[in-house]
């Protein structure tokens, strides 16, 4: 189990890829281009993106996905601890990810370990 972490319920999930670790793949695969200069480039793109999904815009990669902002209502909700206590959910913008055909397709395509 030392790829995958144990979350609630009995789920499994993978470990996470750090910003560090893409940028040191990317360098190791290029060869030509230091870390530094990745880090950079990986750090510019990211901005990039985060500035479009405040604006309100969403983003799309052809074959990879899409993210794209939401608002989700406000709602009453429940304390699960006090269950008669009823507490106000406001308003509040999301990031919503929706894989492209061949990502999706590749997914599918792997197995399910139990």
């Amino acid at each position: 189990m030392s790829e995958k972490k144990r979350t609630g319920r009995g789920r499994r999930r993978a470990q996470s890829l750090t910003k560090r670790e893409l940028v040191l793949r990317i360098a190791d695969e290029l060869g030509y281009v230091t870390q530094q200069q990745v880090f950079e480039i990986v750090q510019m793109f990211l901005d990039g993106m985060s500035a479009a999904i405040l604006e309100g815009r969403h983003i799309e990669f052809r074959e990879f996905g899409v993210f794209e902002v939401l608002v989700r209502k406000a709602r009453i909700g429940r304390n699960p601890n006090r269950p008669r206590d009823t507490v106000i959910i406001p308003a509040r913008k999301i990031v919503k990810f929706r894989p492209g055909k061949s990502l999706k397709a590749a997914l599918a395509a792997q197995k399910v370990q139990a």
